[in-house]
């Protein structure tokens, strides 16, 4: 990296130095006309060869060519005139001592002044024209302000000190900018120096505070930018005593009655995430473009950010069945709220209830269904088998079957890694839906009509409504104890908003509404990229240190013991899940278990018929039967 902008400097700089000895004839051939023809050759060769080298020796000291010409600024503008001064100045000396100037006219000097600005500034302008398609940014008033370093030398930062300079009132002054990417060190971005990479922060702090300009905040400017170097971060900051923010999110910085800009403090997600998947959007448009979509459980975490993503996309009509009425009251009146013209249906229902299913699917009539309601507290459907069972298992069967029976052309259902080899009836349950959904989806194959059923399965998601996350909240809240059940405890997290554009992507790649790639083999199961798990005790600490608190000194963390049904590790796939890789690095495919659907059908009416019986004993007895991996007897572990 380090390299490629060594080489973009020289280019730079040659063709800076070119601009510079065309110049001069210009000025001539200007002052001059056809009379430069009739000049002394020797006469105009040497002056050009002298100005050419002035002009070499000020731009290998000036560095103009360390500034980005994608963020130009009129700041970049009058250092190309004070560069072309001292260039003419600098010649004007030389001249002088040599010849008295009396080789030129000395007017052609005024010439060389705007021709040469002129010369150097037009391509940068230009260039930043093609960009932006405005020369609105190039104008900028500076102000002393409170000292910040930004992270990021890209457009995140160029607006940022965009946005500082535009405003008056702005509270913050950019004393230089760290390049994470290690690309730009060295170079410009309007006038404010790429001092160095990220290792270099101690450094470059010691450099800036040496010079009175010591950072009082580092901001981070990159939207998507690695969970660990965030986290690195975060720590070199505490060590510096310098706290680290996060910029405002583009929308606000761009929105015409914006607020003063106020930046955001690192969140959890921020230190846990992990570099952005690259996804195909197009694919994702298509799959849901003009099409009739229902979810259900559309009020839940994931459910209500399918909803928010789904309604982005352009369906035909969007239908959101819930169980809970304030739930869907608020997804519903957001949706209202953001697209008015959308088609769509709020629909009270419960997935258990068999008459209710068949009739919103009878009346909507969906192309695409989201299947994302379920319950999943691990201790509490622990508690409540029964009613784990009719709702992720029961729920799941009775929303595929009459999704088929309407003749949807895709279902989606929405798993989790606790469905492998699980230990608690959460798992086993879900397990459970995940097999019914493939042999369905294997009993389609072949027939061109016959529905998808594509199976996404991925960990925590972080904020979900009984994840740790919020509890850690409320425990920080009342002074800690934050309680951690066990000190080797791992989970695999991921923000809400990743894991539906994953599970959106997921189901554009299985049913083939991805260019130029064919749909995946039926029958298996999409399993989304978690990166590496997190110990639960690390987050912990984490979001102590967010709260700008020390762990154990200031909050206690605290071990309780596994509960009922816990494990201390979670795994993704099953031993028998051959993995595939995918068109989409993020996404892998892994081939399935199948199971006699015949078998299983019949296992599903005994179960069903134990859960509606409340019979707590023979539900459970008969979900370790379907679900071999599960053994009710274990604790977990």
């Amino acid at each position: 990296m380090k390299s490629r902008a060594l080489r973009r400097s020289a280019l730079i700089y040659l063709h800076d130095l070119v601009l510079c000895a065309a110049s001069f004839l210009i000025s001539l051939y200007l002052r001059l006309g056809d009379l430069l023809f009739d000049w002394p050759a020797q006469v105009v060769e040497l002056g050009l060869t002298v100005f050419t080298a002035t002009a070499a020796a000020v731009l290998l000291v000036v560095r103009l060519d360390t500034s980005v010409w994608r963020y130009t600024s009129i700041g970049d503008l009058i250092r190309i005139l004070r560069v072309v001064a001292i260039i003419v100045a600098a010649f004007l000396a030389i001249q002088f001592v040599f010849t008295r100037l009396d080789d030129f006219p000395r007017s052609f000097l005024f010439y060389e002044v705007v021709v040469l600005t002129v010369m150097l500034a037009l391509p940068r302008v230009a260039y930043r024209f093609i960009k932006d398609g405005t020369l609105s940014a190039l104008f900028e008033r500076s102000k002393d302000r409170v000292p910040v370093l930004l992270v990021g030398a890209g457009d995140g930062s160029d607006m940022f000190i965009r946005e500082m300079e535009r405003d008056r009132d702005a509270p913050y002054r950019i004393v230089g900018i760290l390049d994470d990417r290690d690309s730009r060190t060295g170079r410009r971005i309007r006038g404010v120096s790429v001092l160095g990479g990220l290792d270099d922060l101690p450094r470059i702090v010691d450099r800036l505070a040496g010079a009175g300009l010591k950072p009082q905040r580092i901001v981070i400017t990159r939207a998507q930018i690695d969970g660990a170097v965030v986290a690195d971060l975060f720590e070199a900051g505490e060590a510096l005593g310098i706290p680290v923010s996060r910029m405002p999110r583009v929308s606000a910085l761009q929105a015409a009655n914006a607020e003063p800009v106020q930046l955001r403090p690192i969140a959890v997600e921020d230190v846990l995430g992990r570099p952005q998947a690259t996804l195909n959007r197009p694919s994702m448009a298509r799959l849901i473009h003009g099409r009739r979509v229902l979810i259900t459980g559309a009020g839940g975490t994931i459910g209500s950010e399918l909803t928010r993503q789904i309604a982005g996309l352009g369906p035909s009509r969007l239908a959101l069945v819930e169980q809970s009425e304030y739930a869907l009251y608020q997804i519903d009146l957001e949706i209202r709220e953001r697209y008015p013209e959308l088609d769509r249906a709020a629909l009270i229902g419960d997935v258990r209830d068999r008459a209710r299913v068949a009739e919103f699917m009878a009346e909507e009539q969906p192309d695409l269904v989201f299947h994302a309601a379920a319950l999943k507290h691990v201790p509490l459907m622990e508690a409540n088998p029964v009613d784990a069972v009719l709702t992720n298992a029961i729920g799941s069967r009775i929303v595929a079957d009459a999704a088929q029976a309407v003749g949807a052309s895709a279902v989606v259902l929405i798993s989790t890694d606790k469905a492998v080899n699980p230990t608690n009836v959460m798992g086993a349950t879900k397990r459970l839906a995940e097999a019914y959904c493939q042999a369905l989806d294997l009993q389609g194959s072949g027939a061109n009509s016959a529905a998808w059923f594509v199976t996404t399965r991925f960990g925590n998601v972080l904020g979900s409504t009984g994840s740790v996350v919020p509890l850690f909240q409320r425990q920080l809240a009342r002074g800690g104890p934050l309680t951690v059940t066990h000190p080797d405890m791992t989970r695999y997290f991921m923000t809400v908003r990743e894991a539906v554009e994953l599970v959106l992507q997921a189901a554009a790649l299985e049913t083939g509404a991805l260019e130029g790639s064919e749909a995946t083999a039926r029958g298996g199961i999409t399993v989304l990229d978690m990166g590496e798990p997190v110990k639960i005790v690390d987050l912990a600490r984490q979001m102590i240190r967010l709260a700008g608190l020390e762990p154990d000194t200031d909050i206690r963390i605290e071990f309780t013991g596994l509960r009922p049904g816990e494990k201390l590790y979670e795994e993704l796939f099953h031993d028998s899940e051959a993995l595939t890789p995918t068109a989409i690095p993020a996404i892998r495919h892994a081939q399935p278990r199948t199971q006699d659907i015949a078998a299983l059908i019949d296992g599903l009416d005994r179960l069903e018929a134990a859960a509606r019986a409340r019979d707590a004993a023979a539900t459970v007895r008969i979900l370790s039967e379907l679900v071999p991996e599960y053994d009710p007897t274990s604790n977990g572990g």
